[in-house]
């Protein structure tokens, strides 16, 4: 599929999404029946896999060097599903809101205090129950949110207009409260070692469908995106064996922390954080203004892209600019919280 096509079919999504339309597939329908099948053997092939299911908690407090009396913390939560949420590795400190917690600490020169909320198996339909959850005390609103989410609605066909709308939903609810939000969007299913073709395939077509649906509907409610294509992409088929857990699925460690470098530097712009001369466009790496489903479409079809909304909306609809953000290292397991909050 074309940028350009894709970025039809992501306008279309998000057009359905937000005034209640529910009925455009990621697939055609002649292919539904052998994608069910295909996932059903590929879920199973994953089930087998040597991942216990147990999660690390990794909530607490991050940057003790940091900490100065009478300061109070950044307050990160991540929200989503089981990549959110850190399944697959067995350390609290590999997981990506630990390693995120650590690499913002780092930059921001401040005490940073994590609490994940996500859900393993969780679709965009659960982030209703988990911004409750984070916006329960009023009082302690985050600074910045982290939305993982999008790989189990493809897997279980969730209408992606259906899946867009609930993300949408989430993210006004969260910015309206005073938090900023970046969502790292559906991530390559088309590399996960059990799946073979011709839902590779259809799962690679569906996975950036919907990540270009997303990056629309996030940026239109005035939150930031991040492709995760790497997150299950080309570098994880180059080194499965590195890069992906012991189930096949899940990311490992070095995986974790491959998504982290790619969502860290839109994290720290998102606070104001990063370099300024880093915020400026940058014309050598087609970065720039672009109508937003066409940066949508693009920045889905390469990984740790960033879009975010810049400019009002115009005769060809709103405006974002794309930037393809240089990855920089963070630790390879983030440090134990120094403190867990009560």
């Amino acid at each position: 599929m074309t940028g350009m096509s894709r970025a039809r079919v992501a306008r279309r999504i998000a057009a359905g999404a937000a005034y209640g339309g529910g009925g455009i597939g990621l697939v055609g329908a002649a292919a539904v029946g052998l994608l069910l099948a295909e996932v059903q053997l590929a879920r199973r092939q994953v089930a087998n896999g040597t991942t216990d299911g147990r999660l690390p908690v990794a909530d607490g407090r991050y940057g003790g060097g940091y900490d100065i009396p009478g300061e109070q913390p950044l307050r990160l939560v991540l929200l989503g599903d089981s990549t959110a949420a850190g399944q697959g590795v067995h350390r609290a400190g590999q997981t990506p809101g630990a390693l995120l917690a650590s690499g913002l600490a780092a930059v921001a020169e401040r005490t940073v205090e994590l609490r994940n909320v996500a859900l393993p198996g969780a679709q965009s339909d659960d982030l209703d129950r988990q911004v409750a959850l984070v916006l329960a005390d009023p009082a302690r609103v985050p600074d910045i949110c982290v939305i993982m989410v999008g790989a189990n609605d493809v897997t279980h066909r969730m209408p992606p207009t259906r899946s867009v709308r609930h993300l949408s939903a989430a993210v006004r609810r969260l910015r309206t409260a005073g938090a900023e939000v970046v969502v790292g969007t559906c991530p390559d299913l088309g590399t996960i070692e059990p799946v073979q073709q011709p839902l590779r395939w259809l799962a690679r077509r569906a996975s950036r469908q919907l990540a270009a649906a997303q990056t629309i509907g996030v940026v239109e409610q005035g939150g930031r995106t991040v492709s995760l294509g790497d997150l299950l992409g080309p570098e994880f088929a180059a080194n499965p064996r590195e890069l992906f857990g012991p189930d096949s699925y899940h990311p490992s460690a070095e995986g974790y922390a491959t998504a982290a470098m790619a969502v860290l530097p839109t994290v720290c712009a998102a606070l104001g954080l990063w370099p300024a001369e880093e915020e400026r466009p940058d014309a050598f790496r087609h970065e720039g203004f672009l109508p937003v489903a066409r940066a949508a479409a693009e920045a889905a079809s390469e990984a740790g892209t960033e879009v975010t909304a810049a400019m009002p909306t115009g005769p060809r609809g709103p405006w974002a600019l794309l930037k393809r953000r240089r990855r920089r290292r963070v630790p390879e397991a983030a440090p134990a919280p120094i403190e867990t909050p009560t």
